[in-house]
């Protein structure tokens, strides 16, 4: 029986990785492609789980100067059969390396104290530079008072720097700098109201360490918007942008068809490729098409448990997906007909702005839809200039993000439900009330946002959502009754003075509604719905045929039978 490897599911050390004989797929040439370009700053901005922080991981234990000797972990990868050019790089620098994915704290003063602890942290992975005779009696305090918390503030906005000059100093090489998710705390900061306090401060560490640094070989940073050079960039004019409509590095970030190809292959599950690809592919970066990494991986996970459903949205439950749901709560009229169109398989043009802050994401604005292309919930398909804008034909990427939305939209709605109550459509129904059933049912419509892959079931759930939970009734969708089953029934099940049966139909357009209620009281009629109701002794069943069409509108027609 074939061993497999372990699926790395959570590993973002690269040594771990190697050392423990997790599973990889090869990232190394990134490192030559780095080498070739020689940018002096680099900024990588990907949806998240898609490989940024094992990476960053990856660069930290190729390049820094260790006790340990990293060269092995290298050992048959493709940088290694890349040449001596690059492989003579392999330790030989000072590296300092800073996530700031725990900065989403719910205020500036917490996130703070997490900043503080981040970089006490860098500064205690190079406390051996304390025993060189190279660094200045002055700067040992400053080391020793960052590392024992004692530090201003203001020593610790300065510290990456300040580290770099040390570094320097020491080793007489100039430094690497890596820096993963550093947009969290930016993120984090807008939605909980400290936005302007945390732009201050980054744009402060990233100035002393990336703009006027003189002891910088390189710096690399990740995350998953590019924010304006006005709030963060400011005069960093040596800073190269690979966003995920750039070709640049595009094979870096997630999973090639190749490669997915290759795990299929490995893992004996060459008959779920196509699975594979309606669930989690369709994501394009430049011109390559890319599998989402986080999700292949869970899904090879599951399908070698042999779980019985492999198939499931991995990526969307690993986070919060407040954007989108923001997006269904607070968008105005033409925002939930985009998202409808969206859902419904459609495609959206929009103009595509790279230079995004936080402030300007507002739901209802162009900018938005660039904010969702860069985080992963949006692919382009195709991309032109007009003027001086780059507009993008974009697409829900494939099933698994197709199933946030719809989730967002359900859970809004239920929301919506349970705020704004439904006892007057309920008690227009179980009174034969047609006329302000129809009134209630077309005014809920109006908030709704439809999808069409299986659009009577939608407005079957609809109807039926908006019906359920009414104290002295069983609401029941697809009950067997006479010789088939009912779409909805409503029964009073302790006095039996009424019964409720709802036919739901699709009408091909407004003037067919008439038509379409009239298919639906036949189908009643004809499959002798009412048998049971009758046979239980109710005394009166009410027979709705309700009709529904594309624009949003509800039809009912009700005959009563006593």
């Amino acid at each position: 029986m074939k061993d497999f490897k372990p699926i790395p599911i959570g590993v973002e050390d690269f040594k771990r990785l190697v050392d423990d004989g997790y599973y990889f797929v090869d990232k190394t040439l990134m490192i030559k492609e780095i080498l070739d370009k020689k940018g002096a700053v680099n900024l990588f901005t990907r949806p998240r789980r898609f490989g940024k922080t094992l990476n960053i991981s990856m660069l930290q234990r190729f390049f820094e100067k260790t006790d340990e000797d990293n060269v092995y972990l290298f050992d048959g990868l493709n940088i290694s059969q890349a040449g001596e050019k690059y492989m003579q790089h392999q330790g030989q620098y000072p590296v300092i390396s800073l996530s700031l994915k725990s900065m989403k704290q719910p205020n500036y003063d917490l996130s703070f104290y997490t900043f503080r602890y981040m970089i006490r942290s860098e500064f205690g992975r190079h406390i051996e530079v304390l025993q060189s005779d190279q660094l200045l009696p002055e700067d040992k305090k400053i080391f020793e008072e960052i590392c024992n918390n004692t530090a201003d503030d203001s020593v610790f906005i300065n510290a990456v720097r300040f580290l770099s000059d040390c570094l320097y100093a020491v080793y007489q090489k100039k430094v690497i700098t890596l820096i993963d998710e550093y947009d969290v705390p930016l993120e984090a900061s807008h939605f909980r109201g400290f936005y302007d306090k945390m732009v201050d401060l980054i744009r402060s560490v990233f100035e002393s360490a990336l703009k006027t640094n003189p002891y910088l070989e390189f710096g690399v940073l990740t995350g998953c918007l590019r924010v304006s050079k006005e709030s963060i960039f400011t005069g960093l004019n040596n800073l190269n942008v690979y966003t995920v409509i750039n070709n640049d590095f595009s094979h870096c970030f997630g999973f090639t068809q190749q490669e997915v190809e290759k795990i299929a292959d490995d893992f004996g599950m060459q008959d779920k490729l196509s699975e594979m690809k309606q669930w989690y592919d369709g994501y394009l970066f430049g011109q390559i098409e890319i599998y989402n990494p986080w999700s292949i991986l869970k899904y090879v996970q599951s399908a070698r448990s042999n779980e019985v459903c492999p198939s499931q949205p991995y990526w969307s439950n690993t986070s919060s997906n407040d954007i989108i749901y923001e997006l269904v709560v607070n968008g105005d009229e033409e925002t939930h007909s985009q998202i409808e169109a969206l859902v419904n398989g459609e495609s959206l043009t929009k103009p595509i702005y790279e230079d995004i802050t936080y402030r300007n994401i507002n739901i209802n604005t162009d900018y938005i839809w660039s904010f969702l292309l860069f985080t992963g919930y949006l692919k382009p398909i195709s991309m032109h200039l007009e003027g001086d804008l780059i507009y993008a034909e974009m697409v829900i990427p494939n099933r698994e993000v197709g199933t946030v939305y719809k989730r967002m939209i359900m859970q809004w709605f239920d929301e919506k439900i349970r705020t704004n109550g439904t006892d007057d459509l309920f008690k227009a129904v179980v009174n034969g009330d047609a006329e302000s059933f129809e009134n209630e049912a077309n005014k809920w419509l109006v908030f709704s946002i439809s999808y069409q892959d299986n659009y009577e079931s939608f407005y079957h759930g609809f109807l039926a959502g908006l019906l359920l939970g009414k104290r002295g009734y069983r609401v029941e969708s697809n009950r067997e009754n006479g010789k088939g089953r009912t779409d909805i029934t409503i029964c009073e099940f302790q006095r039996r003075t009424v019964a409720v049966v709802i036919e739901v139909k699709i009408a091909k357009d407004f003037g067919d509604l008439d038509a379409a209620c009239d298919r639906a009281m036949k189908q009643i009629a004809e499959k002798n719905y009412v048998t049971n109701f009758k046979q239980q002794y109710y005394k009166k069943v009410l027979k709705y045929g309700v009709a529904f069409c594309s624009e949003k509108v509800c039809r009912v027609k009700l005959e009563v039978e006593e």
